[in-house]
């Protein structure tokens, strides 16, 4: 039996929801704060994907400037019906539940189209009649009208759960005559775990499976993987079954054991008893290494490392906290170069108003990047980010103080903000390679100059930037950015490595 390596999509990329279309897998995660929302995957053996773009990149779709840390964009459903993708989500604290249409997964996608019915998690099941179900967090359902939104029956409970706590990720199907509503129930943490029940009725009563639950790795203490649950059952076209589902590596830390990469996307395969119960990877667990997919293998072209902003737009794997200013990112003004501007006095509390970041997918990896940058007074500054949230992060940049300029590195606990180190570097050896050297347990900066002086700035425990301190629901990201408490500045970036 063939095996193959767990997460599917590594890194932060909570609440997986797929879809099928042929022999081509479409598959979206949640997004929070960053924009633009909703990556959007594809693969064509289960194994292999890539990023093809996102659901959501205006800002008439995302408004997300009074999103807090882990604000935003929650749970999508991904889904295909006669010849449309549907993707549903919320936007938690402010406009509620919507869902949005394209004709092509990679987009544009719609406008959005908004739904009154509360909760989270929403999803969708297009039933053989022609009705579609709208199921929400503590399985409140209604039929609604697709064209418009509009809810036509009353929500109402379908099923009270098998007993956990935080009944959310609800997802109804149509197999063979059977109406199965899998969800999540424990909490998106430790107790987190997989539900199922069927009915005849897409309204009930739904019979609870025998084995709840279906997934979880909760009683398997000091595994790897943990916080095993909200899930999406799906068939293969070769006609095997699998579920996509979110869990954590915890790595190689020292009890207590935490996790800083967030929430990943891990694939399991299901098969079905006697009695129509599904069974996920034969045991109800799940593991790194797991039962791999029969389909011939079709990897993606591999990608460069180094981003060198030589592209007429950004790659996807790069977003922004909150919605950006277009005018403070060009990949024009100095060709080759990114530029990135900060407005005078600019600067939100703890956190930077322009920057770029993309998701730490490696417990062990190296960025760095070549920044020109020459500030002229104190309160600009432009480098290297290491972001949890805009309370626990640490930053590697450049700036004036006491009239001269300094590498310096500061690190955000908290309410602590505490500058670890601050040297003084010559400006006329730029521009200057910045660099963050990780591991599980932590991370290590530096600045070289344009004549290979390298200088050692200190480290950083990763412990401190852990979901089990910081909190949150986000993952690790990595990045760059400009800003200013004082005058307006701009900083150009020549290139981007992220090595595993």
């Amino acid at each position: 039996m063939k095996t193959f390596l767990n997460p599917i999509i590594p890194g932060f990329h909570p609440d997986p929801s797929i879809c099928r279309v042929g022999s081509d897998y479409y598959l979206a995660t949640s997004s929070f704060e960053y924009f633009p929302g909703v990556p959007i995957f594809h693969s064509r053996d289960l194994i292999h994907w890539k990023k093809i773009g996102h659901a959501l990149t205006r800002d008439s779709q995302l408004d997300l400037r009074d999103a807090g840390d882990s604000g935003g964009i929650y749970a999508p459903t991904l889904r295909y019906h006669n010849g449309i993708f549907y993707m549903v989500t919320t936007h938690v604290y402010a406009k509620g539940n919507f869902y949005v249409t394209a004709k092509d997964p990679a987009g544009p996608w719609s406008e959005p189209i908004y739904l009154n019915q509360g909760g989270i998690d929403p999803s969708f099941l297009f039933d053989e009649d022609g009705k579609v179900y709208l199921t929400t967090s503590q399985n409140m359902q209604s039929e609604i009208d697709l064209a418009t939104g509009e809810l036509l029956t009353e929500p109402r409970q379908i099923w009270a759960g098998s007993g956990g706590n935080d009944l959310e990720a609800p997802h109804l199907y149509k197999i063979n005559g059977w109406y199965y509503l899998l969800c999540a129930e424990g909490g998106t943490h430790h107790g987190h775990m997989i539900t199922i029940a069927r009915s005849r009725s897409p309204w009930g009563p739904f019979e609870s499976c025998p084995n709840n639950p279906i997934l979880t790795n909760r009683h398997r203490a000091g595994h790897d993987v943990q916080a095993t649950g909200h899930g999406d059952l799906f068939q293969a076209h070769d006609g095997s079954w699998w579920i996509v589902c979110l869990a954590i590596r915890t790595g190689k830390t020292h009890f207590p054991k935490t996790h800083h990469l967030g929430r990943e996307t891990f694939l399991a395969p299901v098969t079905w008893d006697a009695d129509g119960w599904p069974i996920i990877n034969h045991s109800g667990t799940l593991d790194i290494e797991t039962e791999a997919p029969r389909l011939p293998h079709q990897p993606f072209p591999e990608e460069s490392p180094t981003d060198n902003f030589d592209a007429p737009t950004l790659s996807p794997e790069w977003v922004h906290l909150r919605n950006p200013k277009p005018e403070h990112y060009s990949l024009n003004e100095r060709p080759g170069w990114l530029r990135l501007k900060a407005d005078a006095n600019s600067s939100r509390k703890q956190q930077p108003t322009t920057c770029l970041l993309r998701r730490q997918t490696d417990f062990e990896c190296t960025a760095s990047t070549l920044l020109d940058f020459k500030p002229t007074e104190e309160g600009q500054e432009a480098g290297m980010l290491v972001w949890m949230n805009s309370r626990f992060h640490y930053r590697c940049f450049l700036s004036i103080r006491s009239g001269r300029l300094h590498a310096s590195l500061l690190k955000q606990i908290g309410d602590i903000t505490h500058l670890a180190n601050s040297v003084e570097v010559d400006t006329l050896s730029g521009p200057y390679t910045l660099k963050v050297e990780a591991n599980s347990e932590s991370y290590a900066f530096s600045i070289e100059t344009s004549n290979c002086q390298k200088i050692d700035l200190g480290t950083g425990l990763v412990r401190l930037l852990t979901t089990e301190v910081a909190g949150g629901f986000t993952g690790m990201m990595l990045g760059i950015y400009a800003n200013s408490c004082a005058s307006p500045t701009t900083a150009d970036f020549d290139y981007f490595i992220y090595n595993s």
